[in-house]
C-alpha cells in the first residue's frame, strides 16, 4: 500500500510564483538552492532568508535582486527571529510561505561518552542540537502560524492581520522516521518535527495553511561529518554512492520543497522521502495501514474516543 516513488525535474515540479516566501538557515546547503530555485525568473518569488550567517552568500543573482532579503537572525533568540519575521513582512507586505529548514546535526556523543568538569563531576550534555531543530523550530511555526494565518473571514482567531493562508513546509529527515544509529538528538529532533507536523495539520487547514515535513536522506551539504582531511563533498558523495548509498543532491530537495508549496492545500499533512533524488510520500501509507501496524480493536479504540474534547485549545 505504499505510494508510489517519483522524480522531479524543473520541467514537472510545481513551484508557487509570484509568492513571498521565508527560508530559515538558508545561506547555504538545502536552503540556500531552495533560495535560488523560488527566487528564477520562472517563479518569480520574493525570498526572505533568515540564517546567523553575519552575510549572505556572494551570490549576484540574490544580492543585487530586489526580489531577495537576507537578515542575519539567531532562531534561538525569540526576539531575533520575530523581528526578522516582521522586517520580510514589511518589505514584501505579507508572508505566503514558510520553509522551516534550519538544523544542527549531532554533536559528538552525548549518551555514552563521559566528560567531567572542572570540579570532576559528570559535565551537563550539549543539547545544542535538540535547541536547534526542535525547540527553534517550536518558535518558527508560532511565527509561521501568526503571518499565514487566514485573516480574510471575521470574527475567528487573528494572526498579522495581512495573512490569506498559505504554506509551512519543514526539513525532517529520514531519522525523523527510521532513527539513525549514532545520532539519538538528532533523530529524536527529526521524530518531533514530523509529530508537529501531525499534530498540526487538521486545525491548519482551518487556518488555510498546508504543513508538510521532507524527510530527505544523506544529501550533499557541509552538515555532512566524516570526510577525510582534504576531501570535497563531491568525492565524499561519490565515495559513499560507490558503497551502494542513496546520494541526494540539494537542488532535488528544494524541487520537493517548491512543489509541496506549489500543491497549496493538497500538500497537507504530506511527508516526502528522499533517498538517492527519487521522492515517496510517507504519511498516506501510513495512515492506509493504522489496521495493520496498530491491530482492529487498538484502532477501533482509538477511533471511538478522537472526537471526545480532550483538549479545548484546538480551534
Amino acid at each position: 500500500m505504499a505510494s508510489p516513488v517519483y522524480t522531479l525535474t524543473s520541467s514537472n515540479a510545481n513551484p508557487p510564483q509570484n509568492k513571498t516566501i521565508l527560508i530559515t538557515g538558508g545561506a547555504s546547503g538545502i536552503g540556500l538552492a531552495t533560495a535560488l530555485y523560488l527566487h528564477t525568473p520562472q517563479c518569480k518569488n520574493n525570498v526572505i532568508v533568515l540564517d546567523r550567517a553575519p552575510s549572505p552568500p556572494s551570490i549576484d543573482e540574490l544580492t543585487k535582486s530586489p526580489r531577495y532579503l537576507y537578515v542575519q537572525s539567531d532562531i534561538l533568540n525569540w526576539a531575533s527571529q520575530r523581528d526578522a519575521f516582521a522586517r520580510g513582512a514589511d518589505k514584501f507586505g505579507r508572508i505566503d510561505a514558510v520553509f522551516v529548514n534550519a538544523g544542527l546535526a549531532e554533536i559528538g556523543e552525548q549518551i555514552w561518552t563521559d566528560v567531567y568538569d572542572s570540579q570532576g563531576k559528570l559535565q551537563e550534555p550539549n543539547r545544542a542540537t535538540i535547541d536547534v531543530d526542535i525547540r527553534a523550530l517550536g518558535d518558527t511555526l508560532k511565527l509561521a502560524m501568526y503571518h499565514l494565518r487566514n485573516d480574510s473571514k471575521p470574527n475567528e482567531k487573528k494572526g498579522s492581520g495581512k495573512g490569506q493562508g498559505g504554506s509551512i513546509v519543514m526539513t525532517a529527515s529520514l531519522a525523523g522516521y527510521l532513527a539513525s544509529a549514532g545520532a539519538p538528538l538528532y533523530s529524536a529532533a527529526k521524530h518531533g518535527v514530523v509529530g508537529h507536523m501531525r499534530a498540526l495539520k487538521n486545525d491548519c487547514a482551518k487556518a488555510g495553511i498546508a504543513i508538510s515535513v521532507i524527510a530527505p536522506g544523506i544529501t550533499l551539504t557541509n552538515i555532512i561529518l566524516g570526510r577525510r582531511d582534504g576531501q570535497s563533498l563531491e568525492d565524499w558523495g561519490k565515495d559513499m554512492a560507490s558503497r551502494g548509498v542513496p546520494i541526494n543532491d540539494a537542488e532535488t530537495i528544494a524541487l520537493t520543497v517548491a512543489n509541496l508549496m506549489g500543491q497549496g492545500l493538497k500538500a497537507n499533512g504530506s511527508g516526502v522521502l528522499i533517498q538517492a533524488n527519487k521522492c515517496q510520500e510517507l504519511e498516506g501509507g501510513i495512515a492506509k495501514t493504522r489496521g495493520q501496524w496498530m491491530g482492529k480493536e487498538m484502532l477501533e479504540l482509538f477511533r471511538g474516543g478522537r472526537n471526545a474534547p480532550l483538549f479545548p485549545n484546538k480551534l
